[in-house]
């Protein structure tokens, strides 16, 4: 068989299974009852955390339901608001926003757009008056304090040096209450803990710098912290590639250990992430866009903390031989506590 014919054979081929796979495509989005739009933050839908969980949700809501799909990462802060009024000029049922910052942006699209419904993560909406939740905007939030006052616990129970480590993506509000309440959780297992809190920055460049995440996961080590808790999207990621590079004990234990966050982030470095705080950002998501399709939508706060499995610490093959069994128990007795209101977090959104 000559060169040229296997080149042409090759391309026939795929000429084939590109249009075998665009009409299945469209034949699928010709069943499809709503459409939906998703927005991502600059940290894109592969962050391995904030954006893939919502990643995860719409993806599942797609498989799930007769929906069609489509997601844009603007890879700047500017193109987020002209891809949010794209989706809006087309009449789309749902348009999801990823982030807080995209708040501002959503206020104006959504006055804009009435009879559009939206949903934002981590944002709140309000009417004109700054008071009334805005009815076509769902907003969805989280409980974040409570999830990491148990990975503080599992942190400070872990920890051999009595240091520990936070390290921040933007320094906002939001990120403070993960903060403290780590902080809390770690205080109420040591109360002699000391955490060492860092922020890679204070625009939204700071949820995708790796290379500053990194840095000042070291520097942390360098100041005695040995497990280090990231609330940093992409930027944590910086923190994984720090504690592997202490590698192992002698009995084959990490040295050092980084907590994942929003996404179960245990097997992007097992043995090196103790646990990962999860933000179930993937069913907020999934319960938006089926409550839209079945006529449900309801504007307005839409809270999860641990009482509705909102936000919990990660456990799978992965860790289970890092945190013992009374630790857990401690943690998960902890958690009942937080729920019953026995045990207060402090929320620093709220002060």
């Amino acid at each position: 068989m000559s060169f040229r014919y296997l080149t042409l054979l090759l391309v026939a081929l795929a000429t084939i299974v590109s249009t075998a796979c665009t009409a299945r495509e469209e034949a699928r989005r010709e069943g499809c009852q709503i459409k939906v739009g998703i927005v991502f933050d600059i940290g894109g839908k592969n962050d391995r955390s904030f954006n893939a969980a919502a990643w995860e949700g719409v993806k599942r809501a797609e498989k799930d339901l007769p929906i069609c799909l489509y997601d844009v990462e603007p890879g700047n802060p500017t193109s987020i608001e002209p891809a949010m009024r794209a989706f809006a000029e087309k009449n789309f049922d749902l348009i999801v926003g990823v982030g807080f910052a995209q708040g501002p942006i959503m206020q104006a699209v959504a006055t804009d757009y009435p009879n559009i419904k939206f949903a934002i993560i981590d944002g709140v909406i309000f009417e004109a008056d700054g008071k009334t939740p805005k009815s076509n905007v769902a907003s969805l939030v989280f409980r974040e304090h409570e999830g990491s006052y148990l990975v503080g616990m599992i942190a400070a129970s872990k920890s051999k040096s009595g240091v520990l480590g936070f390290l921040g993506g933007m320094d906002i509000p939001l990120i403070h209450r993960f903060e403290k309440g780590y902080e809390e959780g770690a205080k109420a297992v040591n109360p002699n803990v000391r955490v060492i809190s860092n922020y890679v920055g204070v625009n939204d460049a700071a949820w995708n710098n790796p290379a500053k995440g990194k840095e000042l996961a070291i520097a942390q080590i360098g100041k005695g912290a040995d497990v280090i808790f990231t609330a940093a999207g992409n930027s944590g990621a910086g923190a994984f590639n720090a504690v592997e590079q202490y590698g192992l004990n002698a009995e084959g234990e990490a040295n050092k250990f980084v907590i994942g966050v929003d996404s179960n982030q245990n097997g992007d470095k097992p043995g090196f992430v103790l646990t990962s705080m999860v933000k179930r950002v993937d069913n907020a998501v999934y319960d938006a866009v089926k409550e839209t399709l079945e006529n449900r939508f309801v504007g307005g706060f839409h809270v999860f903390g641990l009482d509705k499995d909102g936000v919990a610490y990660a456990m799978d093959k992965n860790n289970e031989k890092l945190i013992p069994g009374d630790v857990i128990l401690r943690v998960e007795t902890a958690k009942k506590d937080i729920i019953d209101g026995e045990i207060k977090v402090t929320d620093a959104m709220a002060n």
